[in-house]
């Protein structure tokens, strides 16, 4: 049987991937306040909106930010939640894979994009007209919140470079 200091010393086998950067900062550590305040406002997002969407809202934000620790977390939430890989592969292509989600998933992800990127400074008439369609006001406040927060999340992992792969499904239950 081998023991833990010999495991420890084992010579590794080089690795044909990159090397794992470090985070830059341990965010959570430095600014415990805001740390909390802002697992308030994830408490709150998800409490009343559907778990699935708000995994797909995760996604596809964390996609378009380029957030590979909240992509790693919001697709393994997801699939241990049941949701299909096919879905999850397809997020980033959803208009050309429509048939994979619902009128009203559909809706939301456009609000996604549109509140994520912000590029004309707006989110277009016709996108919060498609979710007001879909949802009403209370669910839209829902879907936009989770939005917000999300994006939040973003900024803060992509800016202090948290290290995806290591979360596991579950760990921050919401």
């Amino acid at each position: 049987m081998t023991t833990i200091a010999q495991e420890l010393h084992r010579p590794r086998t080089p690795s044909p991937y990159a090397a794992e950067h470090p985070p830059r900062l341990a965010f959570a550590e430095q600014h415990p306040e805001f740390y909390k305040a802002m697992v308030g406002l994830e408490i709150a997002a998800s409490r009343h909106i559907d778990p699935t969407l708000y995994e797909l809202i995760k996604i596809r934000a964390s996609q378009i930010n380029n957030c590979a620790f909240c992509l790693d977390m919001h697709s393994k939430d997801a699939l241990a939640a049941g949701e299909s890989v096919q879905r999850i592969v397809q997020l980033s292509a959803w208009r050309e894979s429509r048939h994979f989600y619902t009128e009203r998933e559909l809706a939301a992800l456009a609000l996604t994009e549109a509140v994520t990127v912000l590029t004309d400074g707006f989110v277009p008439d016709e996108v919060y007209a498609q979710a007001a369609a879909h949802f009403d006001e209370a669910e839209l406040a829902q879907v936009i919140g989770a939005i917000t927060v999300i994006n939040a999340w973003n900024r803060i992992g992509v800016t202090t470079r948290t290290t995806p792969g290591h979360y596991t499904p579950g760990a921050y239950k919401r």
